[in-house]
């Protein structure tokens, strides 16, 4: 069964969320970058989150992977808690070694790549499986150029980070993220680092996944890419959801003011 079949066909509360964000604080010092966000996306939904820049739509995505700690609050993937596990009734934190392993079925693309420079290509997209010991290194290789392949970049394998333009690193990135079959891929502005012209490319390939039925949390500033491919969009502000909802309600028919302020400014 498909996750478009389980979204079509299955009650929404029969069907486990794949992300669970609940009630999440997160702050630095006197500034409150995350003040009780919730939110809940379904397998295989693609949600997108836009919002100003400051309001912590990035800081989001990176305690949904953990990789920043909330102060109030917790985020659960495909049921399982992130960072913490339910003792007794409550929730004590986890060992790093397990937090490893959990953010290892939880992609992430970053804005700047993050490929290694001293790898090739094959090897950016093949480290993380063997790293993990989930695949040997032969078999990681070949699924990493199957994954070249699906990003269109089946002829760059033994080529370095340095060599591509940015548009191709950032699809390399997306390879590497794919690679570790994740059940969660989140996007923290996937194209904001690069030029114009290269823009498109990135997004036919997260167009290509959003339709694969894979679960995507996007975080962006394209609104007319929001409009084509997501199930969902949420707009943050001041580290509160303001609304969310269908594109074309949240899009074209926004209800809070603050909402219509940001559209305005950026349509």
């Amino acid at each position: 069964m498909t996750a478009e079949t389980l979204k079509a066909d299955v009650p929404a509360e029969v069907v486990p969320a794949a992300v669970e964000v609940h009630d999440v604080h997160k702050w630095y010092g006197a500034h409150r970058v995350l003040d009780g966000v919730s939110l809940t996306v379904r397998p295989g939904e693609v949600t997108v989150i836009l919002g100003p820049s400051g309001s912590g739509k990035s800081t989001l995505l990176r305690v949904i992977n953990h990789l920043e700690k909330p102060e109030i609050g917790h985020v659960s993937v495909n049921g399982e808690p992130i960072g913490v596990r339910r003792h007794g009734g409550r929730l004590r934190e986890v060992s790093e070694r397990t937090i490893l392993s959990q953010r290892s079925r939880i992609g992430f693309v970053f804005q700047n790549f993050n490929l290694f420079p001293h790898l090739t290509v094959l090897d950016n997209v093949a480290a993380a499986p063997v790293a993990t010991g989930r695949l040997t290194k032969p078999q990681a290789q070949d699924l990493a150029r199957e994954l070249l392949g699906r990003v269109g970049l089946a002829d760059k394998a033994g080529a370095y980070p340095r060599q591509l333009s940015g548009g191709q690193q950032q699809r390399v990135a997306i390879a590497r993220a794919l690679a570790l079959r994740p059940g969660v891929i989140l996007f923290d502005e996937p194209t904001s680092a690069l030029d114009p012209e290269l823009v498109g490319e990135v997004l036919a390939v997260i167009k290509d996944l959003a339709t694969s039925g894979t679960t995507l949390v996007i975080v962006t500033h394209e609104v007319g890419f929001a409009r084509e491919v997501a199930d969902k969009v949420v707009f943050l502000d001041g580290g509160r959801i303001v609304e969310q909802g269908p594109p074309h309600e949240v899009l074209d028919k926004p209800r809070h003011e603050r909402t219509r302020d940001f559209l305005s400014k950026v349509l």
